[in-house]
Formats: C-alpha cells, structure tokens, sequence
C-alpha cells in the first residue's frame, strides 16, 4: 500500500510498451504522418510516465522514418524509463527517455506492458 503524502511518480522505473500508432494517426495527411507519429509516441509517453520532459532517441526515430514519411508502423514496441535529472538548473527533477524495444520473433501478439528491472 502506498503511504499517504508519497506519490508513486517519483520512482525510477523502465517499462515497454507497444503503442498502437495506427490508431493515432487515422485520418492524418500522408505527408505528415512521421511527424505526426513522433508527436503522438511522445504524448504516450507524457501520458504514461507522468513527465513532461521527454527525450527520444535516435534508433527510434529511424524506425519511425525507416519507410518514409507516409509509411509509418502499424505498431511499435517502445521501452519508455523514467530517470533523475542530474543536471543543477533542470525544471523538472525527473524525465523520461524513449527507446525502441527488440522485437520477438513470434510478433507483438499477446504482448502487454512489462515492468523491466535495471542492473545498474
């Protein structure tokens, strides 16, 4: 049970997601569709982590734009880890940073949420 006064937000924790960009982005222009996805994936991850400094990486941006800009996956895997913000003049003393996930092999059937404990 969670005391009162302590608020769960403040913990560190990763965890994967698979966003649903499809829905997201139904009656998008084409040509704004990557953008948009960017956009939207960054929302998730507000939305999720309860942070409003979100970071994307590099790797998940490629795949985002790996088949163009009207082409965008259907579904992404996303690990999404909330962390301390070390830096002295940060608004924020937590952000959140988003990674795309290895795929398996068998596709993203049945895949839920999962809590991911770091070896740090």
């Amino acid at each position: 049970m969670v005391e009162k006064g302590k608020s769960r937000r403040n913990e560190v924790v990763t965890r994967e997601y698979t966003i649903n960009l499809h829905r997201r982005l139904h009656g998008c222009t084409f040509k704004k569709m990557a953008p948009k996805a960017v956009k939207e994936i960054r929302k998730f991850a507000q939305k999720a982590m309860g942070t409003t400094d979100v970071r994307l990486d590099v790797k998940l941006n490629k795949a985002v734009w790996s088949r163009g800009i009207r082409s965008v996956p259907r579904r992404m895997r996303v690990r999404i880890s909330r962390k301390r913000n070390d830096e002295e003049d940060a608004k924020e003393e937590l952000y959140s940073i988003v990674t795309v996930a290895e795929l398996p092999p068998e596709g993203l059937t049945g895949l839920g949420t999962k809590n991911i404990e770091e070896e740090d």
